[in-house]
């Protein structure tokens, strides 16, 4: 198999050409893809190649070798960061703070990873002087969008290369490849799934997946019980949140990194976060994903109830609007326009009082809110009371109807005398 030849056009400006890159720098996750990448640079960009693995909190990945693997694979130098906490401070309490769920569904785990990772690749790039950026997607996924448009914004001058999408090798003919130039790969069953994880969560795609009507089966859960397999005993537990981000675990402060991770666990063991999603991709296909995100579908909801009871109705209503487009601007790869600074700087102001504590009850695969408490809440007993000391003024409820729905009135009254 000619695995060179192909009948790709270059037809952007910010796209690599062989002999106009020397040195670039390979944002390397050490699977098939990545690894595969790395010697095709290699030999057909004739390029120095130098690779950068973020640990974002995958916790089935071993760092250490993924480094090694790169080293021997060719690297003339691989950087590896511990990125944790500037991913959870600096991105995911964005997330939370605008209940950030694309389509209303998903937490965009994957989504926001690729900025704090391209953010250290532009670092690194400059540092070293590189010529151009270069990631593993392919032509058809969401990510080649948010890396190409990270990368040509925070640095115009950088140029990417992309060589799954250059290449169009399909995934069976990278195994082959792979295993013709001697890249270790690690080939079984749950290859046959791409999977992408930090630990904001873990999403799942291609394989048996593709197929809409057909149930993920067992093999591809990584991370969260089966709901129908979890305890038979719910279990309970407390987030603390200040300004809208949580802070304590059932009453034990915690780095938000750390709170997640722990959630991931306490929240996947109850068989809460599967999500089976039909989205609507950047790049115009409807795409079957699965994802496991414990952690993050627990704290959404505790936050969304939080921001619901401290907030106005017209805060509430209005803020559904900004967070929808949040997740947008967030899930199209716009994470460094403008508009987001805009849409952030409403959602901190707003969060500035999401202050307090949600009770939540996590059981076979559901997580429910059973209890919230904060100072800011407009929440009164007396006024909501139905007992005796209600001190809500129940005459007045009539005139408000009477004007609440006077056009309406006059709108069919119209209506009929004019038929």
């Amino acid at each position: 198999m000619d695995f060179q030849k192909n009948d790709y056009v270059r037809v952007a400006s910010y796209e690599g050409q062989p002999g106009k890159v020397k040195k670039v720098v390979l944002l390397y996750s050490g699977g098939l893809d990545t690894s595969i990448s790395l010697k095709w640079i290699q030999d057909t960009y004739k390029a120095e190649v130098v690779t950068l693995t973020v640990d974002l909190g995958q916790p089935t990945e071993d760092i250490s070798l993924i480094k090694k693997k790169a080293l021997k694979l060719g690297a003339k130098a691989a950087y590896v960061l511990d990125l944790k906490r500037e991913f959870a401070n600096g991105y995911i309490s964005k997330a939370i703070k605008a209940n950030g769920l694309y389509e209303g569904k998903y937490p965009l785990s994957s989504a926001i990873s690729r900025y704090v990772t391209v953010k250290a690749g532009v670092d690194i790039a400059r540092k070293i002087k590189a010529d151009a950026i270069a990631h593993g997607c392919t032509g058809k996924g969401n990510s080649q969008v948010r890396f190409d448009l990270a990368i040509t914004t925070l640095d115009p001058k950088l140029k990417v290369i992309a060589p799954i999408r250059e290449w169009g090798i399909s995934r069976d003919a990278g195994y082959k490849y792979a295993k013709e130039n001697n890249i270790p790969v690690v080939i079984n069953k749950k290859t046959l799934y791409s999977v992408d994880e930090n630990l904001w969560g873990r999403g799942i795609a291609s394989g048996i997946l593709e197929d809409p009507s057909k149930e993920p089966p067992q093999d591809t859960l990584g991370w969260v019980t089966r709901p129908e397999d979890a305890p038979n005993k719910p279990e309970y537990v407390t987030l603390t949140f200040k300004n809208g981000v949580p802070t304590e675990l059932n009453g034990k402060k915690m780095e938000l990194y750390k709170l997640i991770m722990k959630l991931n666990s306490v929240a996947g063991k109850h068989g809460v976060g599967l999500i089976d999603h039909v989205e609507d991709r950047i790049v115009g296909l409807k795409s079957r994903d699965y994802y496991e995100c414990p952690g993050a579908v627990t704290i959404l909801e505790a936050h969304k109830d939080l921001e619901k009871y401290v907030c106005t109705i017209h805060e509430n209503l209005f803020k559904e609007i900004i967070d929808s487009k949040w997740a947008q601007m967030a899930y199209f790869g716009l994470w460094f326009d403008p508009l987001m600074d805009a849409l952030n700087a409403f959602v901190d102001v707003v969060n500035e009082k999401v202050t307090g504590i949600v009770r939540l009850k996590l059981y076979k695969g559901v997580v429910i809110v059973v209890g919230r408490e904060s100072k800011y809440a407009l929440y009164d007993m007396k006024l909501n009371t139905y007992f005796t000391g209600q001190t809500f003024n129940r005459q007045a409820s009539t005139g408000f109807i009477e004007l609440f729905g006077l056009e309406s009135k006059m709108a069919n009254l119209l209506r009929k005398s004019n038929r």
